[in-house]
């Protein structure tokens, strides 16, 4: 498998839209990230916590940590002090814990808004309408060592392209109309839609998507006996 030629297969359809590639590397080993790195990729997306925290310690400091999956409170200290982007923000509180623990390294650490579009119960997220609540609130204004860089989301796994499209094109709405009301906020500078994976990106972004998690169209099926 030639995991720089993918890289380059998928960078040229994502271009014309000006979306950016995470490569999603959960469950692939060090090695791997390696070699994709040695192709010049620089932003890697991992789901665990702890996987992504080995990860950096073996791997050169200048890469772009992506935490993409499902984030608890508990966790938020290992990861504080180099994550680039947190894109599973689902709750007020895990926002508060970013923000102690970015204090605690000095530093502003973005984060996504994670909000639930997708027709199944399995997915973690807000409601637009509890998204809105944490963008109006007053407490939001004092965390200082966060800023909301935009929102992220999955649609529903199926082969109806209709709905997908409808449900990526419902986040985008939002952004936009987030974008305009609360911007002016300190930290709120809303850039950023973090929608589509590996079968539905091409949707994605047409319907505007700015960050796309792609990972077995790079590095094929994975393994989840780990």
């Amino acid at each position: 498998m030639n995991i720089a030629q993918n890289i380059e297969d998928i960078n040229s359809k994502l271009t014309p839209f000006q979306a950016k590639l995470v490569a999603v590397s959960k469950t692939k080993p060090a090695e791997i990230i390696q070699k994709a790195y040695d192709s010049g990729w620089r932003r890697f997306g991992e789901n665990k916590v702890q996987e992504m925290v080995e990860k950096h310690e073996m791997l050169p400091k200048d890469i772009e940590w992506h935490l993409i999956g499902h984030l608890q409170s508990n966790k938020v200290k290992y990861i504080a002090s180099f994550v680039h982007l947190i894109h599973g923000v689902d709750k007020f509180k895990l926002l508060q814990e970013i923000n102690k623990r970015a204090k605690n390294h000095d530093r502003i650490i973005n984060c996504l808004l994670q909000i639930h579009i997708a027709e199944e119960d399995t997915k973690f997220g807000l409601s637009f309408d509890e998204a809105r609540q944490i963008l109006a609130s007053e407490e939001l204004k004092s965390l200082e060592n966060i800023c909301l860089v935009g929102v992220m989301g999955m649609a529903t796994y199926t082969e109806d392209q209709a709905q997908i499209r409808r449900e990526f094109s419902g986040l985008k709405s939002f952004f936009d109309e987030a974008k305009t009301e609360y911007n002016a906020l300190t930290n709120v500078d809303f850039q950023e839609i973090s929608m589509g994976m590996s079968g539905d990106y091409e949707i994605a972004i047409e319907e505007g998507s700015t960050l796309v998690r792609v990972g077995s169209a790079i590095f094929g099926a994975r393994n989840y006996q780990k």
